[in-house]
């Protein structure tokens, strides 16, 4: 009848249309603008039979290489988002707060080193530049000289960073990397700090995760692993296989370096073809030995042998195997003739044991530390102690242990801040950086003097002028997850936040190789708070929070856990009124992919958008790439029944159903990625822009400038979190503020 309201039923179906309309018109609307149409990813269908199970692969072609379709649908798919991206009501707005934001931040410094003689060796960004410089201080309080500014090596294509940086044992020379455009495809470089000039020698093909140059004690040459020269057309799977481990002796030329371990090197060392040798010297101790780590992937347990200094290089090194991977050794500290190692064995959430480096004995080593319902992070030799750093329910604390006399761990704790870990030592200096950190502000770095007590601001770490301005409180609470396990949750907000289930909300996690999600506060993230959003970080099982087993119970078959725990956390804050489905998105990068990928497909009711950056999404395929085999420790392998299951269940593109509605979704990748290739958030676009009927977008932010995420430089950072917030913000509130 006209004139007559609807029933509520057919209210319903108008609005649901209406939904669909309006974002079907928003999309139109950025295609037209654009003079653009999505690409469309061709469908060439690849079966392959796993165990008695068929899997159909439409995308297999992407990862051939080299590529030239795929990087045409790459290009395409890039310029589509940064065009729709850039047309975003607050995109402009939003960037031009961040960097403002970014503009106002005071200079802190990043990977402080203190060396003898109160001199203080860091990367700091100086206003203006987009990536850190090299410093050298004279004094906490004195003024810094510049060593080495990364944006010398730039050219019109490529924007230089610094990946890491190596002291000699005297100080005199600077052993530092710097790679293009976020590739990790770092070159060493040596610095003679008197001169401020580079010795003429350069080294390629540095391991890029891993392995950091290990001076000898001589300091005049030092010890390197290095890949292998492989020929162009090498399968990928080659690329990390079969390192080696090489002296370089200062002033002369690379391609004369001893060779010293590697694979079949020595009858007396293990090391499978996809292991990582590094030598490991102890220069801040007196020592007739050095150490070979043997590191299994990427497995956080190692296999260390122990060899006479002066043996090395020469035929048939006496190696002497002190533990192995089933002693569950995952650090490693030496003080003088004593071994210091943390382990989970017998302890979940690790101790730390002693015995003598000159005559080993695990069976009846010393605890240190015992194990307690504190998880054991990491620790660090100074002259005074040992340096410890644990976490219990999500707050850091720092301990210290003398040299000398009964193991007494001792609590320390920094002004204003009782929750505080151990930032740095120096095993020639007494004491120790102690820093703290929330997520609702970061703290201050402190040096700690152990024989006063005393703590002297260090200024490294300056308070940036918007964190008061913010007014952040943040819970942490314990959810039930699917199993039963309460699984740690941390909620960020502006105080006074109304729970009314209307807060754009998002919430993020990771879940694996058993890391930590630490808490963090970065100040250009004010600009989401500012305009009532939530953050929340879901500590999933995979991660390490809870300590060893926390990591297991999210491995390989128990992968599920990851996800389950990752959606019990999104009802949480729905069920608890922070927010709703059509204001929730959720988060994940790298391996946290996995999380948000398999999350989106197990319940894309559950979220009104999804940020997956540089994600894994094809686990099935993961190990046929280079980044793949040492991933093999964590996620397992496809050659076996019970892996397949596994890679299977956590592979987010073959759980895309053909007709669901899935959230509006940003991938993002760099073209330098050389840990997670393109091609598999590539595959992921495809597979959701050809299914998803919910007519919300599906966009593919590629940037030709970066890799997986380090080296960025401050621009692209700016305009990564512009395009972020912009989008979560179309998709969750719908209007402009």
């Amino acid at each position: 009848m006209p004139g007559c309201w609807p029933t509520s039923r057919h209210q319903t179906l108008i609005r649901r249309a209406i939904k669909q309309t309006l974002a079907v018109v928003w999309l139109l609307t950025a295609l037209t603008a654009t003079a653009q149409q999505p690409p469309v990813a061709p469908n060439r269908p690849v079966v392959d039979e796993y165990f008695g199970t068929k899997i159909t692969d439409p995308y297999r072609w992407m990862e051939k290489q080299p590529n030239p379709e795929l990087e045409q649908y790459l290009k395409g798919q890039g310029d589509l988002a940064r065009a729709i991206l850039d047309r975003l009501p607050r995109r402009k707005e939003l960037l031009e707060h961040i960097v403002s934001l970014d503009a106002d931040a005071p200079s802190s410094v990043r990977r402080v080193e203190r060396l003898v003689g109160d001199k203080y060796l860091y990367l700091k960004v100086l206003p203006g530049q987009q990536t850190p410089s090299l410093f050298l201080r004279q004094g906490l309080k004195g003024a810094e000289t510049l060593l080495v500014d990364p944006s010398r090596f730039d050219t019109k294509t490529e924007r230089y960073s610094i990946s890491y940086f190596v002291p000699s044992p005297d100080d005199q020379y600077i052993a530092y990397a710097i790679a293009p455009n976020g590739s990790e495809k770092p070159t060493l470089h040596i610095l003679n700090v008197a001169t401020r000039q580079d010795l003429p020698e350069t080294i390629d093909r540095m391991d890029w995760e891993y392995a950091q140059p290990e001076w000898h004690p001589d300091g005049r040459s030092f010890f390197y692993t290095r890949m292998r020269q492989l020929p162009a057309d090498a399968p990928a799977t080659e690329f990390q296989k079969k390192k080696q481990v090489f002296r370089h002796v200062l002033n002369t030329d690379p391609a004369t370096d001893q060779f010293i371990l590697g694979f079949g090197s020595s009858p007396a060392v293990a090391i499978d073809a996809a292991d990582t040798p590094i030598i490991l010297t102890l220069t801040h101790t007196p020592s007739p030995y050095v150490l070979a780590r043997i590191k299994h992937g990427d497995a956080n347990e190692e296999t260390v042998y122990r060899a006479p200094i002066d043996a090395i290089g020469k035929p048939n090194v006496p190696w002497q195997k002190i533990f192995d991977r089933a002693d569950l050794i995952r650090q490693v500290t030496i003080h003088e003739d004593w071994l210091y190692l943390m382990t989970s064995k017998d302890a979940p959430r690790f101790k730390i044991i002693r015995t003598h480096l000159s005559s080993p004995d695990l069976a009846h080593a010393e605890t240190i530390v015992p194990t307690s319902d504190a998880v054991l992070d990491a620790m660090g030799p100074a002259l005074d102690g040992l340096y410890i750093s644990q976490m219990r329910g999500g707050l850091d604390e720092a301990l210290r242990v003398t040299w000398d006399g009964p193991p007494r761990p001792q609590r320390i704790k920094a002004p204003n801040a009782p929750p505080c870990f151990v930032a740095g030592t120096n095993h020639l200096l007494p004491g120790a950086f102690i820093a703290s950190a929330a997520w609702t502000g970061n703290g201050l770095v402190y040096l700690y003097e152990p024989s006063t007590g005393q703590f002297t601001d260090t200024g490294f770490a300056p308070k940036h002028p918007a964190e008061a301005k913010a007014d952040l409180e943040s819970r942490e609470v314990l959810v039930k997850a699917k199993d039963g396990m309460m699984v740690p949750l941390s909620i960020v907000y502006k105080r006074g936040l109304t729970l009314n289930g209307k807060n754009p909300t998002l919430l993020t996690g990771y879940g694996s190789y058993g890391r930590i999600s630490y808490p963090y506060f970065n100040p250009l993230s004010v600009t989401w708070f500012e305009r009532g959003g939530v953050y929340a970080v879901a500590h999933v099982r995979g991660g390490g929070e809870n300590g060893q087993e926390w990591h297991t119970a999210g491995q390989k078959l128990n992968k599920p856990n990851t996800w389950n725990d990752f959606i019990a956390c999104a009802e949480y804050l729905i069920r608890e009124g922070y927010t709703a489905p059509r204001y929730l998105a959720g988060e994940g990068t790298s391996a946290g992919g996995i999380l948000i990928g398999r999350a989106i497909t197990e319940r894309p009711d559950l979220f009104a958008a999804a940020i997956i950056n540089v994600g894994m999404l094809d686990a099935l395929r993961f190990e046929t790439t280079a980044n793949g085999v040492p991933n093999i420790q964590e996620f397992g392998t496809a050659t076996d029944s019970l892996g397949f299951k596994g890679l299977y269940q956590m592979s987010a593109v073959h759980h895309v159903k053909d007709g669901s509605k899935y959230p509006a979704v940003l991938l993002t990748t760099g073209m330098n990625d050389r840990r997670v290739d393109p091609w598999q958030s590539a595959k992921m676009a495809a597979r959701l822009q050809a299914t998803s009927t919910s007519g919300k977008p599906i966009l593919l932010r590629v940037d030709y400038k970066s890799g997986h995420g380090s080296g960025l430089a401050r621009e692209q950072e700016q305009a990564r979190l512009a395009d972020t917030y912009a989008f979560l913000l179309e998709q969750l509130t719908g209007k402009p503020d």
